[in-house]
């Protein structure tokens, strides 16, 4: 049986990935991210947090959270923002996925997975790893040659702030190399 621990660090950065029941390809749908943007605000209204990156493909999200000091309820946060977005996707039409007899025993219904993972951002080195992992994983998933070309993820807002050139990462281009952060995501 898995352990699923957590960290407990209160006021910390965490890199966190987030995938829907069964790899349901519908995050990039413009409901979803309608739902989502709506659902992250009001999450951030009534627990702050700075997301300093995110990027939403169809099956899954990655983002970079950081929470204020004192503070180390991440998983509160997820909890809220899965199962709000889970009952306005539901009501507006969205499909779910099958679900066993013993998930819907707990309520569960089949749009996102279960858990989530996290990992902790421990240094400066660690932040920019997987700050650029979470920008090039459009590329990474064959879904585009160029991360400026994917429409949701936070490099858009890097580029203008001048964080990232306008070619970064793009075919023929030089590569990060993620192959420390895949490890430690079982990839």
């Amino acid at each position: 049986m898995p352990n699923w621990r957590r960290a407990h660090v209160p006021g910390g950065t965490f890199f966190f990935t987030l995938v829907t029941h069964s790899r349901q390809r519908f995050l990039t749908s413009p409901m979803a991210i309608r739902i989502l943007r709506a659902k992250f605000r009001e999450c951030r209204r009534n627990w702050p947090f700075n997301s300093q990156a995110i990027v939403v493909l169809p099956d899954h999200l990655h983002t970079i959270w950081s929470l204020p000091r004192g503070d180390e309820n991440f998983s509160g946060r997820w909890a809220f923002i899965k199962r709000e977005f889970t009952k306005e996707w539901i009501a507006s039409g969205g499909q779910e996925g099958t679900t066993t007899d013993g998930q819907q025993n707990d309520d569960r219904r089949g749009v996102w997975q279960t858990k989530f993972w996290e990992h902790t951002i421990e240094s400066e080195e660690d932040f920019e790893s997987h700050f650029d992992y979470i920008h090039y994983n459009p590329v990474k998933h064959g879904y585009v040659t160029c991360p400026s070309n994917w429409r949701w993820s936070s490099l858009h807002r890097y580029q203008n702030l001048g964080v990232y050139p306008r070619d970064w990462a793009c075919a023929g281009r030089t590569v990060p190399d993620f192959a420390n952060i895949e490890e430690q995501m079982g990839e």
